[in-house]
């Protein structure tokens, strides 16, 4: 039987959609996930890359979402699929070409995610000097947990996060020592790309990537000081 498009559109629909930390939805849409490269100096030096005073933003579509718990699949058909453990910011109001003192008020929450990058499929893309949206935009490629209010957080560039598998601590980030503060990233990011309310900016990356294999047991945790805000417990499975 042929399937329709808005029967294709209703299977995305139900694969993923915005969720407070209790688990309860959130009513907004399902839109895009703003990036920024290289914002911890330890990541830029663990993977030799080369830097330039202008940020490094990229886009991953709104197919990329995915809960991140009790599991999320990842391709294996492309070599190495590896973890890039991030703060998530969702944004509950237009932005467009806003100061930083305009930031704040539309932030509806803070979360984790995974930048999932095909690692190889990015390093033969750099080698023929040609895009890599490919590596990081695929189907699944951004694996989110739920999002803790704002009210929550008094001091969001305060907040600690790390990622252990299989027991192992793998990445610790300190979002004090991102080269480019929250609120600057999404101002500056707005001045390029209008962020709408459903939108999902990722923050970077620290020291600690590396490749994630089916059946991985991962941990994921948020602080802010000796509180624990998220505490996510999931498992690595294969793409059909």
């Amino acid at each position: 039987m042929k399937t329709t498009n808005n029967e294709v559109g209703m299977t995305y629909q139900h694969q993923y959609q915005h969720q407070d930390w209790q688990g309860k939805p959130i009513h907004l849409p399902t839109a895009k996930v703003v990036c920024i490269g290289q914002n911890y100096l330890d990541h830029i030096q663990e993977m030799h890359s080369k830097t330039a005073p202008e940020a490094l933003f990229f886009i991953k579509p709104a197919t990329a979402l995915r809960p991140l718990a009790p599991e999320f699949a990842i391709p294996t058909q492309h070599g190495a699929v590896h973890n890039e453990t991030e703060i998530a910011v969702l944004i509950q109001k237009p932005l467009s070409k806003v100061t930083e003192d305009e930031v704040m008020d539309a932030i509806w929450g803070y979360s984790l995610a995974l930048d999932l990058t095909l690692r190889d499929v990015q390093a033969q893309l750099k080698q023929l000097g040609r895009p890599w949206e490919i590596a990081k935009g695929f189907d699944g490629a951004c694996p989110l947990a739920g999002f803790v209010p704002a009210a929550n957080i008094k001091a969001p560039q305060q907040l600690t996060f790390s990622l252990a598998v299989n027991g192992e601590n793998r990445q610790q980030g300190d979002a004090g020592l991102m080269i480019r503060g929250i609120n600057r990233m999404i101002s500056e990011m707005s001045q390029w790309f209008s962020l709408q309310p459903g939108d999902v900016v990722l923050t970077g990356t620290p020291a600690g990537v590396g490749p994630l294999l089916a059946g991985d047991k991962l941990q994921l945790k948020l602080q802010s000081g000796s509180d624990l805000l998220l505490d996510v417990q999931t498992s690595v499975s294969i793409q059909p």
